[in-house]
């Protein structure tokens, strides 16, 4: 069918209007304001459209969907599956950016994940890890009649006098080890201090690097360092007696300095949605609502007991227990209640603040029956006092209420990077993934660049590159998307909240092309609304572009 064909179209202000549009061709509706372009386009093409997709699926998805209203017309053919893209703002979820929203993110965790070089998050030395065979082939290459010792440790950095550990190395027949350093035979006599942190290595062979050792797959250095990475849990150090030198080989991302072991390194550990790579203390959002003292005393002028602490003078009952036990702390500490809050000592803003900690003050209270009794209590604070309530009430009256003390502050933990610091060890090209997110999309197009097949900022070898080359080519397409429809100022981590309705219509616009569809009926509204009219162009060949691949699109546009 080359057309789709409406008659008696009578939506809105529409009055029985009969129209063929062309299927598969770039089709735009102008007009004056009130002249129905949008009653046409959205309410009536889409909203039919969008209705018969619904009603072909089952009774059990369409509950969750809920059916649209038929629009008001005789007539509809020709109609294919259509899709919206307006200028509604973008989706108010905190975690939802432009990397999210485009899929760049999704290339960059799979990129990182396969490419990247991961770091120690204490001390920031690279790490690796090998294969058993990758060992044996680098001890095996060290100069011929190398004199080597096989270590693994046992025990790293703990206390204790550790002698069950020491019988079981005897048990399995090992004579020799290396504790804090020196060297024992089993037989010596060893006590060891239980308060100090001790590192327990046992020596499993010692022998020298001959010409046959490479060419025996099962020779005695395969099968001792089979049994060094067993016994110290993928772990092991070459020792070459000759030069003094100690290499470590791990099974494991871990650095020998800090005894730090990183996780199996995946794409969901660069998620900051995911319990795998998000921040521990923040969740994954960069931020966090915290108390601020300027909105509990938003008056210092004020006294405690004319009510500068503003939550206990919005609540009667508790301002009286409160005062109560601050009036007790005073004495102790050298405060009044009647003293004016900016004038208070440093220490005893704290202790109002933060709380007394384990300092108990005896508080006198009169029970519903008017007998006096003495309490033994301690102060938790103000602030402890309102994130705990926070967190564990159930009432949003409540919530809302404290939340008008709290403010939203950088995490001070990832310092608004949203991942684990061990995976924003994770690097390529000296970048985090967050830091790649950072960038505009135009200086992220310089950065995934190829020039003769080499790329100068990621510092992929060979191997890398070859590995990384589809994901690398889908990264880049997607940003010649978007620096088509004219976003190359926009970063990856630009929260999706803040865009424009204008932005987040044309992100849409380039993730469709991104999916590569065909067959779709695309209906837009005012794609050029906020461009310049040197982006115009661009933005024409980008509608083209969707047209191309085998769609309709309609456009509707006040200017002409």
């Amino acid at each position: 069918m080359e057309y789709l064909s409406i008659k008696g179209a009578r939506e809105h202000n529409l009055k029985d209007i009969n129209v063929k549009i062309p299927r598969n061709k770039f089709t735009v509706i102008t007009g004056l304001s009130g002249s129905g372009k949008s009653s046409l386009a959205f309410d009536t093409i889409y909203a039919e459209g969008q209705r018969r997709y619904v009603e072909s699926l089952s009774a059990y998805a369409r509950q969750f969907l809920g059916m649209m209203e038929k629009p008001d017309l005789d007539q509809i053919d020709g109609l294919s599956p259509a899709i919206s893209i307006d200028q509604k703002s973008a989706s108010k979820n905190p975690r939802s950016t432009v990397g999210t929203i485009t899929e760049i993110y999704d290339y960059l965790r799979l990129l990182f994940a396969r490419v990247g070089q991961p770091h120690c998050p204490k001390c920031g030395r690279a790490i690796s890890r090998q294969t058993i065979g990758q060992i044996i082939k680098r001890v095996a290459e060290m100069p011929r009649n190398a004199k080597i010792m096989i270590i693994t440790p046992v025990i790293r950095d703990r206390k204790g006098e550790h002698s069950h550990v020491l019988t079981e190395i005897k048990k399995a027949g090992y004579v020799r080890l290396r504790i804090d350093g020196k060297f024992y035979e089993i037989t010596d006599e060893i006590n060891l201090d239980k308060n100090k942190k001790h590192t327990i290595e046992v020596i499993v062979d010692r022998l020298r690097i001959d010409s046959d050792t490479a060419k025996k797959k099962k020779s005695r250095l395969a099968n001792s360092l089979e049994t060094a990475l067993e016994l110290g849990n993928g772990v092991v150090t070459i020792r070459d007696l000759d030069r003094k030198k100690e290499i470590l080989f791990s099974e494991h991302f871990s650095c020998k300095y800090c005894d730090v072991d990183l996780p199996e390194i995946n794409p969901r550990n660069f998620s900051f949605n995911s319990p795998h790579g998000a921040c521990l203390k923040c969740t994954g959002l960069g931020v966090k609502l915290e108390i601020d003292p300027e909105s509990v005393v938003p008056n210092p002028r004020l006294t405690l007991a004319e009510g500068a602490v503003r939550p206990w003078s919005r609540s009667h009952n508790g301002q009286s227990w409160y005062m109560r036990i601050i009036e007790q702390l005073g004495k102790k500490h050298g405060f009044s209640l009647h003293e004016p809050f900016l004038k208070l000592s440093k220490e005893a803003k704290e202790i109002i603040f933060y709380g007394s900690g384990s300092e108990t003050v005896t508080v006198e209270g009169i029970n519903r029956m008017g007998h006096k009794h003495q309490f033994e209590t301690t102060f938790e604070g103000v602030i402890p006092n309102l994130e705990r309530r926070y967190h564990e009430t159930s009432s949003d009256f409540m919530r809302k209420e404290i939340e008008k003390y709290m403010t939203t502050k950088i995490c001070p933990t990832c310092k608004g990077k949203r991942l684990k610091p061990e995976i924003l060890g994770v690097t390529l090209g000296d970048k985090s993934i967050i830091d790649v997110t950072e960038f505009t999309i135009e200086k992220l197009k310089k950065f995934f660049a190829l020039k003769d097949g080499k790329n100068k900022y990621l510092e992929l070898n060979e191997k890398q590159l070859k590995i990384a080359e589809q994901i690398l080519k889908e990264i880049r397409k997607r940003l010649d998307f978007l620096m088509k429809v004219g976003l190359e100022y926009l970063t990856l981590d630009r929260p999706a909240a803040t865009l424009a309705g204008g932005e987040a219509q044309r992100i849409r616009l380039a993730t469709q092309i991104g999916s590569g569809l065909t067959g779709i009926l695309y209906i837009l509204d005012e794609p050029s609304i906020g461009l310049h009219q040197r982006d115009n162009k661009r933005l024409i060949e980008t509608l083209k572009g969707l047209r191309d691949l085998g769609n309709t699109v309609i456009v509707v546009e006040h200017d002409e």
